[in-house]
């Protein structure tokens, strides 16, 4: 069983992440903004679209580089044979695992980073500070579906899946499971953006949703669907891309290296 090349994992994860966060951010500050409880508008509307883009630069790249390396090391762990009715399984079981490393460093640059989007006004610094000092900080769909549509694709072609191809899967992938996880997404920005010490802020997902079915019903669970959609969309066909594209350059370079 040859051993994956982790280090070319961690940079491409790494690079895909940073390039992705800073192209798609206006996207996400919409999507964070038509979640927020106060609304949209009151929210900061259109103005400040890049509020909180240092936490996302400063997470990016640790983020997206301790998930494929994790991911990549538990596939190679998990070996089976690629025609296996256990490869989704498998797929999913090392796509769990990298969420829950990666989460370790994006727990921490999403508050900051979401609650800067609601408050253009305020500094990156300055709402990290405030967190520290008043709190404790506190896709499971997407790749294996990844994996799925590319293992699909190549038995289709009777090869291996080229770079743009492993895009275009992650586009699907990733556009699929944002629409259908967006009511997740809504208790998660809702429960990021509480005040220390509401309800709310204590991290209940079933009281967040039953909050929003409440006052908002399910337009109010699916608030931001479209940009979050379109992000994630178009987020999978850049990350997954640029992923493919640099382990694959970053491998090659090792094997021609002396």
């Amino acid at each position: 069983m040859e051993r994956p090349g982790f280090t070319a994992s961690l940079v491409a994860g790494g690079v895909a992440g940073v390039a992705v966060d800073l192209i798609l951010f206006p996207l996400d500050t919409i999507k964070t903004r038509l979640q927020s409880p106060q609304g949209f508008n009151k929210a900061g509307g259109f103005r400040g679209i890049y509020a909180g883009v240092p936490s996302a630069a400063i997470g990016s790249f640790p983020n997206a580089a301790a998930f494929f390396i994790t991911y990549e090391y538990v596939k190679w762990f998990l070996h089976t044979d690629s025609s296996s009715y256990l490869m989704p399984v498998k797929h999913m079981l090392a796509a769990s695992a990298g969420e829950v490393v990666a989460c370790l460093i994006r727990v921490p640059s999403e508050v900051v980073k979401q609650r800067a989007q609601v408050s253009a006004s305020s500094r990156t610094f300055q709402i990290f500070s405030n967190i520290l000092y008043t709190e404790i900080p506190f896709s499971l769909v997407q790749f294996p579906m990844w994996e799925s549509l590319k293992a699909l694709w190549s038995w289709r072609q009777d090869h291996v899946v080229d770079c743009w191809q492993s895009a275009v899967c992650g586009a699907f992938a990733g556009g699929f499971a944002a629409a259908v996880t967006t009511p997740l997404d809504v208790a998660k920005t809702r429960i990021t953006l509480a005040k220390a010490g509401s309800s709310t802020a204590s991290g209940n997902v079933l009281s967040a949703l039953h909050g929003v079915w409440r006052t908002q019903g399910l337009s109010g669970l699916f608030a931001g669907v479209f940009p979050r959609t379109a992000a994630i969309g178009l987020g999978g066909f850049i990350f997954l891309g640029a992923y493919e594209q640099t382990r694959s350059l970053l491998l090659e370079l090792g094997r021609a290296s002396p």
